[in-house]
């Protein structure tokens, strides 16, 4: 119960010093809707939150969160598609113009995938199934990389999930179409959870790169 406190006493927080100086702005948004600059598909540890990362207000980002950041390919067979859902909304309704797949590293559903986590009757039969949709990036770090160390492994594996994503973005007919004719981008991110450091997918490089290179801003600057 105490735990629960103290998430009631930051709501109270959040009243005073966020809500009433911002009214005018969050009766805004509850009134006109929203207009997102992005839909970012991340992953649901606790650890890695997109509106804090990125310093967004309110109604300036659709997130996605689910575990290991991931996007499954199309199919319509399925009665249950939480993600594809959102991909829908976020794509056909709100039209919105960018989509993020934000991994991170020391990532729990990747490490699930790479131990083989629930091919030992462990869990309750969700987790593993759902990791699967990486099979592709764990199968080529591990044909890449047979002998390399176990954390080489899972942040490389990490990395060519956040690619797996991006591909399985692409077999969705709404997204495939927008993207082709320049309405939609498509965006990797990477998060390093140690050094607070960020990355992004090269596609015609197929790489990661720093995002940012410069000094740390300061309120002068």
């Amino acid at each position: 119960m105490a735990k629960i406190n103290e998430l009631i006493q930051g709501f109270q927080r959040f009243r005073v010093k966020s809500f009433e100086p911002n009214r005018e702005a969050y009766n805004r948004l509850a009134m006109q809707g929203q207009s997102p600059r992005a839909l970012v598909i991340s992953c649901s540890d606790s650890r890695v939150d997109p509106v804090i990362l990125t310093d967004s207000a309110p109604g300036e980002l659709f997130v996605v969160r689910n575990v290991a950041n991931l996007v499954p390919p199309y199919e319509t067979s399925g009665r249950y598609h939480g993600t594809s859902a959102a991909l829908e909304y976020a794509v056909c309704n709100l039209e919105i113009p960018s989509i993020i797949i934000l991994g991170h590293s020391r990532c729990g559903g990747i490490h699930a995938l790479l131990e083989g986590y629930g091919t030992n009757h462990e869990g309750e039969g969700f987790i593993a199934p759902w990791v699967q949709i990486a099979a592709p990036a764990r199968d080529e770090v591990l044909r890449r990389w047979p002998d390399a160390s176990k954390e080489f492994q899972q942040r490389a594996c990490e990395r060519a999930g956040i690619r797996t994503s991006l591909t399985n973005l692409l077999t969705f007919p709404f997204i495939r179409q927008r993207v082709e004719d320049g309405r939609l981008n498509l965006y990797g991110w990477y998060y390093d959870l140690e050094n607070g450091e960020l990355m992004q997918y090269d596609f015609e490089k197929d790489r990661f790169y720093d995002l940012y290179f410069g000094p740390m801003p300061t309120d002068a600057s």
